[in-house]
């Protein structure tokens, strides 16, 4: 079995620790030092359905791993990484010379031009990783938001000197998918391969924690409840399996009651999607384990 510890990637004599490419709604970096201890010491291959910005995959560094998500902008950017980093850092390399040689104004001309070209135009697989890059280091709150039909409208940033290309991140992420599978698939499928000893882990859109707060991710496909109780049983299949399955989710009865039996634990969270300035600061997340 591989132990989960960390190998740097090492360029022109510099160790880089390689770090999610793009900002992404219910990212996981904040919790990784809660996490950690939480992690199976040891496990054989590793598989993460609801990928998004990927900060516990790029945490553990596993040697070999299968990368999902339905977000296959996100997926086909991370391809285009690990097959021609340096070819994505070409063009990212232009994007931020010509973004910084403008005036604010013009470059939020620039900003929504190449939004609408992302958005609509059938961009070359390198190009349109590189704009996904330069969107999100450039738009408000550097977060990548899709709307009802897959279109991404964050609005313009307005940041004084964005650092648009980290080349020696980009070269990191590329060594760290070395001999990773990249799918967009249904989560069923992508773990459909697992076995004993594997680790899984799921990251899916949360459960709202009231009728109201019903924003359950980045992509244009809701996650309702039914597909809840959908991934609650495939957990269960895969326990049975023997694998070592982790999931987060929102603290709501109705997650509890989807898991009971399982380990829960809580992880303090800073929520940050709320509109008003009131419904933010920290709140309980749930992480169930069957380990």
């Amino acid at each position: 079995m591989l132990e989960t510890k960390k190998n740097l990637a090492v360029y022109s004599g510099l160790k880089v620790e390689p770090r999610p490419i793009v900002k992404w709604v219910g990212g996981k970096g904040q919790l990784l030092s809660q996490l950690q201890p939480l992690f199976p010491k040891k496990f054989n291959n590793y598989f993460e359905p609801f990928l998004g910005g990927g900060a516990v995959f790029f945490h553990l560094r596993p040697s070999q791993a299968h990368l999902n998500d339905l977000n296959k902008k996100l997926i086909g950017a991370l391809e285009s990484i690990q097959t021609d980093p340096e070819g994505v850092i070409k063009i990212l390399e232009n994007l931020q010379d010509e973004f910084h040689s403008r005036s604010p104004e013009k470059q939020k001309e620039l900003f929504y031009f190449l939004r609408n070209k992302f958005n609509f135009e059938k961009n070359h697989k390198l190009e349109k990783a590189a704009i996904l890059i330069f969107l999100n280091k450039t738009c408000f709150n550097g977060m990548y938001r899709e709307n009802s039909k897959g279109e991404f409208n964050t609005p313009f940033g307005s940041y004084k000197n964005p650092t648009i290309l980290d080349e020696e991140n980009v070269l990191a992420v590329s060594d760290a998918l070395r001999n990773v599978r990249l799918t967009s698939l249904p989560f069923e499928n992508a773990v459909e391969d697992a076995k004993r000893g594997d680790f899984v882990y799921f990251d899916p859109p949360y459960h709202p924690l009231t009728k109201t707060a019903n924003f359950t991710g980045y992509h244009e496909n809701d996650f309702r409840e039914d597909d809840q109780i959908r991934l609650s049983e495939m957990f269960k299949k895969l326990d049975k399996k023997g694998c070592y399955i982790m999931l987060s989710n929102s603290d709501t009865r109705f997650i509890k009651n989807l898991y009971k039996g399982f380990r829960i634990e809580k992880v303090l969270a800073n929520r940050q999607i709320n509109c008003k300035a009131t419904g933010r600061g920290k709140i309980n997340e749930l992480v169930i384990l069957n380990y």
